[in-house]
């Protein structure tokens, strides 16, 4: 079996890591004593942390393993998930949503629900955002998994319950504030533990010109070859992408998505929490240079016979996923690797805490408290939410399982966020900008979008009807499907949110105060100068998105 031989540097290097990262838990377990503290980190950050910390959370198995993967599977392509599928929705959370979730001072998503519509509304999102949180980790102890297994030599079982131990005891300690601060020192060590990979591998192979050269032009552009579906690797066209990722997928994960929007909640003031988000767009729009770069690497590398580089073999083919842990094994010396193999480590703890964090405090917050005990002490919760997070992760360890049963883990990330996140954007997008939506209309109009996109998702994978009218391809890749089936679940629910709230009463406006525009007041700042405002970074980060754009046509 091919292994990572790691050094005394690199076994020291890994252990200093998790010694450190149960110290933070142990440090602040005593700033995590109430609900506030354990379930919002005090509300007392600074938009650079918990922009940072916002980032971090994202920076799961998805972002490293499975686009450098992806890189190789899809090429140039990939990129949109960064930019067009990540930016605007984040600007967008920032200047519009923000100020709605800031201000009704609730502790999660499902929380807005409940104030803007009803209790079943918010169960309905509660319970399958709970449910999507722990598949969601299940794909950071299995990615984590992969790596110690297959390239260090350790057992499955033991290196899969060291990750689920680790991440339980400092998140059951500290709580949103423990997560916090690990994923910040999460941050900075995946930036400087796989920058070099690949920097090195453009050394290597003549640099990105030279490596773009040599792949297939289906590979190569984001735009230029979008028109018909067989002109790129990924089978889609520019419509799929627009509509599908760009506007539904993206914005249905960035501004509803609980795991990465309880980062902003931490903000010490409005407009440290609007800046949240926008600050965390320019770290996204540069994390291309370690993903994709290193994708492109590996592409070239794999298709080079006398290169040495092989991708291992998964049940269908090439393991894309083992790209990046492949080329730590090839560049780095002793010492590095131990830094490479910490930072994937980072990775895939940050990204299974942000989900385990979210998951108890939706869990306390919106299904236990709202059904259970409706008045349990602040105390209580406190204590219901750490043994919540214990149960997260014993879930996640069986999820981790049913993750092995997919090919990649990017499309089955995707497909998980087409069920839940691409409807309720619908919902979240008229609850908060029309306020004639009504609480009968939102439950039903959430469930109509959510079964569809489930239904669409066994339809099309079990050839149940012909693709071409869901995904305009003769033959879609998975990811196609994806976006397809996540855009028509958002017009669905859309639709139906809207006739039905028509014919059903809505709430007064005296009942919407704080959470519809038009009856929420705005911030009024004019002390603040214009470089410390939300709007200025906003506009800076959406020039460089049009601009990246443009260069990689």
């Amino acid at each position: 079996m091919q292994t990572i031989q790691l050094g005394f540097v690199d076994w020291a290097i890994v252990a200093l890591y998790f010694v450190f990262i149960l110290g933070i838990g142990l440090y602040l377990k005593r700033f995590a004593d109430t609900g506030k503290g354990y379930f919002l980190g005090g509300r007392s950050n600074s938009a650079w942390v918990a922009g940072l910390a916002f980032l971090s959370a994202n920076l799961g198995a998805l972002e490293l393993l499975g686009w450098t993967g992806g890189t190789v599977k899809y090429g140039m392509y990939a990129a949109h998930f960064y930019w067009i599928g990540a930016i605007p929705a984040m600007i967008f959370l920032g200047l519009y949503m923000m100020p709605f979730y800031y201000s009704s001072k609730i502790h999660s998503v499902p929380g807005y629900l409940r104030l803007r519509f009803d209790e079943r509304t918010r169960l309905l999102n509660a319970a399958t955002f709970a449910v999507m949180t722990v598949l969601m980790s299940g794909v950071n102890l299995y990615a984590m998994a992969l790596v110690l297994k297959t390239f260090l030599g350790w057992d499955w079982n033991v290196c899969m319950w060291a990750s689920a131990v680790t991440v339980a005891c400092y998140v059951t300690l500290g709580g949103l504030l423990s997560a916090i601060f690990t994923e910040i020192v999460q941050f900075f060590l995946i930036w400087f533990g796989l920058f070099l990979v690949a920097i090195l591998g453009f050394v290597e192979l003549g640099g990105p010109a030279e490596i773009v050269q040599r792949m297939p032009e289906t590979m190569t552009h984001l735009w230029s070859t979008s028109v018909y579906a067989s002109d790129n690797a990924m089978e889609v066209t520019f419509a799929g992408i627009v509509l599908g990722l760009g506007f539904v997928l993206s914005f249905g994960y960035w501004t509803t998505d609980f795991l990465v929007v309880q980062r902003a909640f931490s903000s010490k003031d409005l407009r440290s929490a609007r800046l949240t988000p926008i600050l965390a767009s320019f770290f996204k729009m540069a994390l291309p240079v370690i993903v994709i770069g290193a994708g492109m690497v590996a592409y070239k590398l794999a298709h080079d016979p006398d290169s040495g580089f092989t991708l291992l073999q998964g049940k269908n083919g090439p393991d894309f996923n083992s790209a990046l842990p492949l080329l730590i094994q090839r560049y780095y010396p002793t010492g590095l690797i131990g830094l490479g193999v910490t930072a994937l480590l980072a990775g895939f703890m940050a990204g299974q805490a942000g989900n385990v964090t979210a998951f108890n405090t939706v869990w306390t917050y919106d299904i236990y408290r709202s059904v259970f005990r409706k008045d349990a002490s602040d105390a209580h919760l406190v204590w219901v939410g750490r043994v919540t997070t214990i149960v997260g992760i014993l879930l996640s360890v069986v999820t981790a399982y049913i993750t092995m049963q997919f090919e990649t883990i990017m499309d089955y990330v995707q497909a998980i966020f087409s069920w839940v996140n691409a409807p309720l954007f619908a919902t979240m997008l008229l609850g908060m900008f029309w306020k004639r939506t009504s609480s009968a209309g939102a439950f039903w109009g959430l469930l109509a979008g959510m079964l569809t996109s489930f239904l669409l998702f066994l339809g099309l994978r079990f050839d149940w009807f012909d693709p071409y009218p869901v995904t305009f391809a003769d033959h879609p890749s998975e990811m196609t499907c994806n976006l397809w089936q996540a855009f028509w679940a958002w017009v669905v629910t859309f639709g139906a949110t809207i006739g039905i709230s028509l014919v059903t009463p809505g709430k007064s406006d005296k009942e919407l105060e704080g959470l519809v525009s038009g009856l929420t007041p705005r911030e009024q700042r004019s002390d603040v100068p214009l470089l410390k405002t939300p709007g200025f970074w906003a506009l800076v980060s959406l020039a460089i998105l049009i601009a990246l754009n443009i260069w990689c046509w």
